[in-house]
């Protein structure tokens, strides 16, 4: 069951790279996943889904392509518009790609995540390529059948995997 957890976790992308293909936990850990999960609420998207239709990119793949050809702001949910200034939407994307990184040195800690969210006028160092910016499985493309995940769960609570014996 652990296993299934972890690469449910990893392939969402919310598992750190390190953790993931060395089994190694930091206190930079929580802070890729907190990373994923702060581009997710500023987008209302899910890491999980395809965002460019010429590549197979995930959300933080498109964060980051829309970054580096200074759109940012088209990763924004419409539905925050005009309830949050752009500068803090940006802020916000800028400390979601510091805290996804690919090498856990190069992320901030918690703490430094907390005091960027709450300063604004802390300056914020160039972010550098994320980790897990592409997603691994292209079936549609390449013809094959879709796959779709299924809730097997009754309560939402419980993981169960259905599998045919």
């Amino acid at each position: 069951m652990l296993t299934k957890w972890c690469f449910d976790n990893f392939y969402n992308g919310y598992m750190s790279p390190e953790y993931a293909f060395h089994g190694l936990v930091s206190i930079k850990t929580d802070v890729f996943s907190f990373g994923v999960l702060l581009l997710e609420l500023v987008s209302g998207m899910k890491n999980t889904h395809r965002y460019h239709s010429e590549h197979p990119l995930n959300l933080v793949g498109y964060t980051w392509q829309l970054w580096n050809e200074d759109k940012a702001l088209e990763v924004m949910d419409p539905t925050l518009d005009g309830f949050c200034p752009h500068n803090q939407i940006l802020r916000c994307i800028h400390i979601g790609l510091l805290c996804v990184q690919d090498h856990a040195i190069d992320r901030p800690t918690m703490l430094d995540v907390v005091s960027m969210l709450s300063n604004e006028t802390m300056p914020l160092p160039q972010p550098k390529q994320p980790a897990f910016f592409i997603t691994t499985v292209v079936q549609q493309e390449v013809g094959g059948p879709e796959v779709k995940s299924e809730n097997c769960s009754i309560n939402q609570v419980s993981i169960s995997v259905m599998e045919a014996r």
